[in-house]
């Protein structure tokens, strides 16, 4: 075998380095163009896509078209933002004409019943077993649901994790924001990517979520499929009073009917509430009663095994 020099008068075996760059070369552009395909199948601008990732659009530009040499890091933010997995991005398979993505687009489109009827055909352990040692506190804000929840994580030393910090970090910007600049719908999607997120790193945890998540009815399925559930609940007094003791004025603000709404909102929910594992009513309690109550709850129910 002979010998080729390079630029910098350096030598190598003839074949063996510039094998090794043409794989590298094809392993870039296909990353490249799956995300870029990825990206246009779900109709995401490249500016959006920049924004969810995190990664700058000239970045993006420079992978689509086969030139960027982008970090694993990176490549994990962009596999996210697209709702894929970075193994998707980087096997040699064509994924676009397997019949894998044929049924993850079959199942993508599919009713919250069918796609529980194929979860558990694919996944036949129990429920238990499907929710490891995972818990999950619902309801509306003012319940006590995130300070409830940090105090027993830090009692029972298990991570204690609030989705929307979670949504936050991984959009770089408020929820506030998120809402203003993607809408109601956009919030969703990344609230269910946040979900999923927490579920793939966490066996052990408790997770806090925003009041309005039962209203997405798949996200909603797989907390209750995939999380011991706890519905924190309250008297709306109690609620509105606790969301004004944190400094937001907001609810009561020009709003004489705001109560009224609250107590709507409650009664709309309940339903979907009940569907909870086990509920705790905070109403006239102490902070250290309602932890108490919750540690005891979490124990008679054997949540964490």
């Amino acid at each position: 075998m002979g010998e080729i020099t390079n630029f910098r008068g350096e030598t190598t075996p003839s074949g063996s380095r510039s094998m090794g760059e043409d794989e590298v070369r094809a392993l870039i552009t296909r990353v490249g163009e799956r995300v870029r395909k990825a990206r246009e199948r779900k109709g995401i601008p490249r500016r959006v896509l920049s924004e969810i990732s995190g990664v700058s659009p000239r970045y993006l530009a420079q992978l689509e078209a086969g030139e960027g040499n982008i970090s694993i890091g990176l490549l994990q933010r962009v596999a996210i933002a697209l709702d894929h997995r970075i193994e998707w991005l980087m096997t040699e398979e064509d994924p676009w004409s397997s019949e894998a993505l044929h049924v993850a687009e079959l199942y993508r489109s599919a009713n919250t019943a069918t796609r529980q009827q194929v979860m558990n055909l694919l996944r036949p352990e129990s429920s238990q077993e499907m929710r490891a040692q995972r818990i999950c506190l619902i309801g509306l804000r003012g319940a006590g649901k995130s300070t409830l929840g940090q105090r027993a994580g830090d009692v029972l030393n298990i991570p204690f994790v609030e989705l929307n910090r979670e949504i936050e970090e991984q959009s770089g910007m408020p929820v506030n924001e998120v809402m203003a600049l993607y809408g109601q719908e956009g919030y969703r999607k990344l609230e269910a990517q946040a979900v999923s997120r927490v579920i793939q790193t966490h066996d052990t945890m408790i997770l806090a979520v925003a009041g309005g998540i039962v209203a997405a009815p798949d996200t909603y399925t797989t907390l209750l499929n995939r999380f011991h559930t706890i519905w924190v609940k309250a008297a709306p007094t109690e609620h509105m009073e606790r969301v004004r003791a944190q400094g937001d004025t907001r609810p009561m603000a020009g709003n004489p009917e705001a109560m009224q709404e609250l107590k709507s909102i409650l009664t709309s929910r309940e339903a979907l509430y009940e569907k909870a594992l086990a509920r705790l009513d905070t109403t006239g309690k102490t902070l250290d009663v309602s932890l108490r109550e919750l540690l005891a709850l979490i124990a008679d129910h054997k949540f964490l095994g």
